[in-house]
Formats: C-alpha cells, structure tokens, sequence
C-alpha cells in the first residue's frame, strides 16, 4: 500500500488519495485527507512572521488600517509557508494515529463497537504509510 523510501510522508499519503478515492474507500479517503490537513496546518505561516517579513511582491506593503497586525496591497499574501521535516510530519501522523487509537478506546467504553473499529481501521491505513525502518 505504501512506497516506503526516500519520498516524503507528504507525498507518499498526497499519492494514496487518488488511489483512495477511484476505490470509493471512504475510510482511507478520511484518514489520508486528516492527516493531509495536519500536516499543511502545521507547515502554515507563522502569524508574527507573516505581518513582519515580505517576500516577492512585498514592496508595496502598507498597514492595513482597520485590522491590527495585517497588510494590504499587491503581494500582501506571498509569505513563504514553513517548511516540515521528514521526523515532524512522522510525528503528526502518529499523532493523529494515537488521537483515532484514544477516541476508539473511548468509543469501546461507551459500546460503540463500530465507531472504534473505523477509528481502529483509520489509525491502521496511516500507520501503513510511515516509514518503518
């Protein structure tokens, strides 16, 4: 299922989503979309960064006067997004492996045996897709 190897865990779980959806598995759709979004949320724009430095268009920038900490003008938008280590996008997707393993659990509990074995089933698809040497 995965191509473990020198690609990155980005690009190796950007690659299964296709795949995931041509077979309408809409629990590996889930959890590869999930994991996706984390690791884009965590490579986002450093707020601070963002209102203090400029890239590309950035010369014509001005303090945006209704909005505290935000620009306006031609290339207000061209920050360059934080750049993720092979080791920190592992750790997110085990995060999000152990957050489906710890809501199944409480799922289990609760006798809600077929929202812990998707959970269980999600938490089992990303862990394929990391690295394991």
């Amino acid at each position: 299922m995965s191509q473990v190897g020198d690609d990155n865990l980005r690009d190796r779980l950007s690659r299964a989503l296709p795949a995931a959806m041509k077979a309408r598995d809409r629990l590996a759709m889930t959890a590869l979309r999930s994991a996706l979004a984390a690791i884009d949320n965590a490579g986002a724009v450093d707020p601070t960064q963002a209102a203090s430095t400029g890239s590309g268009l950035g010369a014509a920038r001005a303090a945006h006067s209704e909005f505290a900490g935000t620009v306006a003008g031609v290339g207000a938008a061209e920050v360059k997004r934080r750049s993720l280590s092979q080791a920190q996008m592992e750790a997110i997707v085990r995060t999000e492996i152990a957050d489906r393993e710890t809501a199944a659990t409480g799922y289990e509990r609760a006798g809600q045996l077929q929202h812990a074995e998707r959970l269980h089933a999600e938490a089992k698809i990303l862990r394929s897709h990391l690295n394991t040497t």
